[in-house]
């Protein structure tokens, strides 16, 4: 009896060292850790998908200058974060495969750029996406063309499992996605709208969700940015030329790099 008396003294004894020495160890020792490792960035369209087209230039092209000058920015300023492009050339990428590429190499960001158009000539400003179906009519037109480029490809029909990106029915398998990224994809894509009205002087059109392929399908935080319309006389100057694209491009770094930020001070 005695000896029980003491063995549960001691285990009771133990027990209270263990859990006053643990309350002395710093909280980040414990706290799970946060960190932006992997940035996957598309440029949107390539090779026989030329995207929107302007009155002399090509979506693809615009997308992929700026996509490489996000990517350059990266990898001299935060040399901790690894940068994987889905391309850099004008070559064709299926769009499932974009999205793909991201989730083999256990990405923990998804940035995917593109340049707007619109019948209305007069449309300008950018805007950034997100995964949702908020507003899903409003933003069809845009939904549909992003997503209308799976037609280009072969066999999209079985690869694409049936989906038909110009019929409202097919989005409705998009409801109960992304979800768990929702607040870190509405956190990047809000600072991307906020520096280029801040710093590069554009009008935002403003953070929407949106049913877009390329974002439904990856594994970690994915925003889609609209960086103008290339249908716009005026804007499709400025995306054109070299300040536009370094502005443009030094937007989407500083707002990946206050994501990284806050992120990895939780």
């Amino acid at each position: 009896m005695k000896r029980l008396q003491v063995k549960n003294i001691l285990l009771i004894s133990l027990l209270t060292f263990s859990f006053l020495f643990t309350g002395f160890l710093p909280t980040g020792s414990r706290a799970p850790e946060y960190k932006l490792r992997r940035v996957v960035i598309d440029a949107g369209h390539g090779g026989r998908d030329p995207g929107a087209i302007g009155s002399y230039s090509k979506e693809k092209d615009l997308t992929l200058s700026v996509a490489l000058q996000v990517g350059s920015y990266i990898e001299e300023l935060l040399p901790d974060v690894e940068v994987i492009y889905t391309r850099k050339t004008d070559v064709a990428v299926d769009l499932k495969e974009r999205p793909n590429i991201a989730n083999r190499n256990r990405a923990d960001l998804f940035i995917s750029i593109h340049c707007n158009a619109a019948a209305n000539k007069s449309a300008y400003g950018t805007e950034t996406f997100v995964m949702g179906t908020k507003n899903f009519e409003a933003n069809f037109d845009i939904v549909k063309r992003e997503n209308s480029v799976i037609i280009l490809e072969e066999n999209y029909e079985e690869n694409y499992e049936g989906f038909d990106p110009t019929s409202p029915e097919s989005y409705m398998m998009f409801n109960l996605t992304q979800k768990a990224f929702l607040s870190n994809s509405l956190s990047l894509a809000s600072k991307v709208e906020e520096d280029f009205t801040s710093r590069v002087q554009r009008h935002s059109r403003g953070v929407k969700q949106a049913p877009l392929y390329v974002l439904w399908t990856t594994s970690m935080p994915s925003v889609l940015i609209e960086l103008g319309f290339i249908s716009n006389t005026s804007e499709e100057r400025f995306l054109n030329s070299k300040q536009g694209q370094t502005y443009l491009a030094s937007a989407i770094y500083r707002s990946v790099k206050a994501y990284k930020e806050e992120l990895e001070s939780l």
